[in-house]
């Protein structure tokens, strides 16, 4: 191999580790925001995780955060717990940090 192919291939895998931990930040994110709403709405235990389960799950559709942002207001509004768009994706901002941080400590590990 080539000085040219070695650094082509180092890119190459710094990219797909790159989105790996992307992905890997994005679900654990979309989990602690469910966990979240969940408790805001009363759910405990198991519900409260397969109603995260849920809100991951929303993370696959083509548009991740309108569909996270959407059922969440929705979810919310239902159960009388007012918070707006601005707040939801605030607290989607916050927690995206942290997942970010917890990724990023569990890697050097």
């Amino acid at each position: 191999m080539t000085t040219y192919d070695d650094r082509e291939q180092a890119y190459e895998s710094a990219f797909a580790h790159d989105a790996e931990m992307r992905f890997r930040a994005h679900a654990r994110r979309d989990r602690k925001l469910g966990l979240w709403a969940a408790a805001l709405i009363g759910k405990t235990g198991e519900a409260a995780h397969d109603y995260a389960a849920g809100i991951v799950a929303l993370g696959l559709e083509p548009s991740p955060e309108d569909a996270i942002k959407a059922r969440l207001m929705a979810d919310l509004a239902k159960h009388g717990v007012l918070q707006s768009e601005q707040q939801i994706a605030r607290t989607m901002v916050d927690m995206m940090k942290d997942a970010e941080e917890e990724i990023k400590t569990e890697a050097k590990i």
